[in-house]
């Protein structure tokens, strides 16, 4: 096969270029609105080799996988913020283009065919020059599968995000197998019939969903001894048994969910279910699916009813981790259920009640979200009944 150079038909990149700052001055990198942070490539290689090493390949591959899924569907999400006018291919080309720009190889569309209406997917893309091949192959040599497990979540994520249903990007050729590049078939879910362990890494259930329901016979989990942690625990006593939305607020690792798990614990809603969803992880497209649920035909692929994670939580606790993550659009959703205690799943045209206690957690100060416009004044109000400050591990001593 002859060396493939950068498709031409590409929209220009410097729209998505642009959203990438520098401010040396503050130690700080902006990709669009977040932070960023600047790894080499041996870095990178270390830490996937390290995740291969003690976790195992397969445990390894799941990591990866679901990381580059989720990161793939917020991308998704602002392709259509960056590029709103455009045709569906120079829009979808932000995906691609955003892989490029973060250095882990440069993509090729050979083909791409879509109608946004009937939910038809069908596209193969070469990438050239894979990080991840490179990294594999200098660690571990030559595979006998293929190993760019973060880049095909990636594109099955952004994918889709952008159809508003689940598309596996299959890697069926990879330059960590010996091959000159690393070809991507994508096709919806449903159409594969080869089933393989990478359609289960790619399912949005699996992806948004990343804890285990509750074990009852788990100890508490918390640990400290200082006033901080003290008061901590004070507050989650005497809300416990209330119907109160509780709010934890403190840094990432602070162990939001184990303190969540506990105040489920100690409620009369113990012996109910424990739901918990990774708001970070939820697509702008699947949201309503996914926290709501769906019925058999309400849109291209939708091949039976499905309970969302509210009806999964009736008669028990549903915890939304990373609240604000969540779009101002998700926002104005979550609100109307937290007021009616009724949701109504995509497609249906019945409303069901909902007997759910809800818990968030997040790590920035949601008044300053607020000010910033990023989060739903109303909403706020509606989380911040019983705020619960987590104070981080090195004050707990």
């Amino acid at each position: 096969m002859p060396k493939a150079k950068p498709a031409p038909n590409l929209p220009d990149i410097r729209d998505l270029a642009e959203q990438v700052r520098f401010t040396p001055d503050t130690g700080r990198i902006w990709v669009r609105d977040q932070r960023g942070v600047l790894l080499t490539a041996s870095v990178y290689g270390a830490l996937r080799r390290e995740l291969i090493d003690r976790l195992g390949p397969a445990v390894a591959r799941e990591l990866l996988s679901r990381i580059g899924y989720a990161e793939g569907g917020r991308d998704a999400d602002t392709a259509r913020r960056l590029r709103p006018n455009v045709s569906y291919f120079d829009a979808f080309a932000v995906g691609p283009q955003v892989h490029a720009l973060a250095g882990f190889g440069w993509s090729e569309v050979v083909h791409l065919h879509a109608d946004p209406e009937s939910g038809a997917f069908a596209g193969e893309f070469l990438v050239h020059d894979s990080l991840e091949a490179t990294t594999h192959l200098d660690a571990y040599g030559t595979s006998p599968e293929p190993v760019c497990w973060m880049q095909s979540g990636y594109a099955s994520g952004f994918a889709s995000a952008f159809a508003g249903r689940p598309i596996l990007m299959r890697e069926v050729e990879c330059r960590g197998m010996g091959d000159e590049a690393c070809r991507l078939i994508g096709k919806p879910l449903d159409d594969w019939l080869t089933q393989a362990p990478d359609t289960r890494y790619y399912q949005p259930e699996a992806s948004v969903n990343r804890f285990a329901d509750l074990d009852a016979e788990d100890d508490n989990g918390v640990v400290g001894i200082s006033a901080g942690f003290g008061a901590a625990m004070h507050l989650l006593r005497k809300a416990a048994d209330s119907r109160a939305t509780l709010l934890f607020v403190g840094e990432t690792g602070v162990g939001k969910e184990v303190f969540a798990r506990l105040g489920h614990r100690m409620s009369r809603r113990h012996d109910g279910p424990f739901i918990a969803v990774n708001c970070a992880a939820l697509p702008e497209t699947l949201i309503e699916t996914e926290l709501f649920g769906v019925v058999k035909g309400a849109y291209t692929g939708a091949s039976k009813s499905r309970a969302g994670r509210f009806e999964r939580a009736d008669g028990g606790t549903l915890f939304l981790d990373e609240v604000t993550s969540l779009s101002l659009a998700a926002q104005g959703k979550l609100l109307r259920v937290l007021q009616e205690r009724e949701i109504e799943r995509v497609g249906d045209n019945q409303t069901r009640r909902v007997d759910v206690r809800v818990m968030a957690a997040c790590n920035e100060d949601l008044r300053q979200a607020v000010d910033a416009g990023r989060f739903r004044e109303d909403l706020y109000f509606r989380l911040t009944t019983f705020p619960v400050p987590i104070p981080p591990l090195r004050e707990r001593r």
